[in-house]
């Protein structure tokens, strides 16, 4: 516990500077996340992170999580995801130059991994240039979920909620985390107010977005037990790795996408 205490907040101290600064700053740490977040799931599926697929998912993340205005010298008639697109191409190339050592399953999987971080990320900058307020709203919406789920569970968890992947998660620390969630995070936005939807419609949706983010750690957790492994790195002593604290943001903010938020 100490260990933990510790790590989250040295974690802090860094983060919270680096999304108040904004700007390129907050650019160079989803990079930076996005690339171990792929880094910890190339590792799980047993590949080197110096070799030739290593590097072209690296670089086709980097493209996936790089905001629309990276992309303004594009010729009119490309858009961005066709850059994606061209790296993925180069993964199924590496199929053949491996004679298939190198899988059409493993270019399966890491495309896959490229969108399902990338994506997050792309959007993680997407909302602090919208503004700090919006970034912060998502952040509440994990943090508080994630909190009032471990605690309400641990005092009334009688009902497991996925015993097959998540054994610690019950029904009762799902359903009063979103309900922490949904009252305190519906609270800083009325004070703190962003977008063009109502009181009411904002309720709403940070229930649906409180659900969207339990679904994102079920995801996360499948995903270990699929390839055996209790936590997805370690280069966050007594958190386990990026995927492990972002699992839940990388749903949450292309779902409050998805609604016009950001």
């Amino acid at each position: 516990m100490k260990q933990r205490v510790i790590t989250a907040v040295v974690a802090l101290i860094i983060f919270i500077p680096i999304i108040i600064a904004g700007g390129i700053w907050v650019d160079i740490a989803a990079f930076a996340l996005g690339l171990v977040a792929l880094s910890e799931i190339l590792v799980m599926r047993k590949k080197l992170l110096v070799s030739p697929e290593a590097i072209i998912s690296g670089l086709g993340i980097l493209a996936v999580i790089a905001p629309g205005s990276w992309w303004g010298n594009l010729p009119g008639h490309l858009s961005p995801w066709y850059i994606v697109y061209l790296f993925v191409l180069l993964l199924l190339l590496r199929t053949v130059v491996s004679r298939n050592r190198f899988s059409f399953d493993d270019a399966g999987v890491i495309t896959l991994s490229m969108l399902y971080v990338g994506i997050g990320f792309h959007f993680f900058i997407a909302a602090r240039a919208i503004s700090l307020v919006a970034l912060l709203y998502a952040l509440f919406i994990v943090w508080v979920t994630d909190s009032g789920a471990y605690m309400i569970g641990r005092k009334l968890g009688r009902h497991k909620l996925a015993p097959h992947i998540s054994p610690n998660k019950t029904w009762e620390g799902s359903i009063g985390g979103t309900v922490v969630a949904t009252i305190l995070v519906s609270i800083f936005w009325y004070f703190f107010p962003f977008g063009h939807y109502s009181l009411l419609t904002m309720v709403v949706l940070t229930l649906i977005f409180s659900i969207v983010g339990q679904f994102g750690d079920l995801v996360e957790s499948a995903l270990k037990r699929y390839y055996g492994v209790k936590d997805s790195g370690r280069i966050l002593p007594g958190h386990g790795g990026i995927l492990d604290r972002f699992d839940s943001l990388l749903l949450v903010l292309p779902v409050i996408h998805l609604f016009g938020l950001i």
